[in-house]
């Protein structure tokens, strides 16, 4: 079903269980990966952590596509070590990289440096040697409206959010973070083929709906309204 509030164009599916909407978002994103190895010989997708994405990763994990030619990075990362139990890439290592899919190239943003300024920078420049743009991008959302790592109160919002911007790895600094954090930049995510926004919930379809209504701008909205297409939306409650 296609939406559009004001800029922001979607389309929405609606799933009557969570391992419904996991088996319909892993076909799509395999197909999405088949069909970017089979244009240019390597599929670039990015995913978001915590705790919604489980199902699907166990579902994508086991697609038949020829893994070895994928590459796999995160959206946004915390600035903990693969050990702790807050890491996207711990998530992804154990719920993704495993089955077909332990054959994939997985870049994590996570590394030691003194500062999340100087592993931003790090991260930003080693990752320019990455097949760009992203063939599949998705998403997650907090009851917040931030989408990555873009939340309401991070210092520096507009340059996270900004459409232009020649960055692909940027610092985040939010007291509602918990942490600093790693995020790729807007204008890499919405440049992606095939970009998703994943939720579950009548609490997240309730925030999405405020978000996307008028008022306030959440980075959700901002995000949507960047986009040159329409954002695919999947939900189950």
């Amino acid at each position: 079903m296609a939406r559009e509030q004001l800029n922001g164009a979607y389309n929405w599916h609606e799933f009557p269980a969570r391992p419904d909407l996991a088996a319909a978002l892993s076909e799509r994103v395999a197909n999405r990966l088949a069909a970017a190895i089979a244009a240019r010989g390597t599929a670039f997708l990015a995913v978001s952590g915590g705790t919604t994405p489980a199902r699907f990763f166990a579902a994508l994990s086991t697609a038949a596509i020829a893994w070895d030619k994928v590459v796999v990075t995160l959206i946004d990362e915390r600035f903990v070590p693969a050990s702790s139990p807050r890491s996207n890439a711990g998530l992804v290592a154990a719920n993704l990289l495993r089955n077909a899919a332990a054959a994939a190239r997985f870049v994590p943003l996570y590394h030691e440096a003194t500062s999340i300024e100087d592993a931003a920078a790090s991260d930003d420049a080693a990752l320019r040697q990455l097949p760009w743009p992203l063939d599949v991008a998705v998403l997650g959302m907090g009851a917040d409206g931030h989408t990555a790592s873009f939340f309401p109160d991070a210092d520096d919002l507009t340059v996270l959010l900004d459409p232009a911007s020649s960055r692909i790895v940027l610092p985040v600094h939010a007291a509602s973070a918990g942490e600093p954090r790693l995020t790729l930049a807007m204008a890499r995510i919405v440049d992606a083929g095939f970009l998703a926004l994943h939720i579950e919930g009548d609490d997240k379809r309730a925030a999405f709906n405020g978000a996307m209504g008028p008022g306030p701008k959440k980075p959700i909205r901002a995000v949507f309204d960047a986009s040159p297409r329409a954002v695919e939306v999947f939900w189950a409650p």
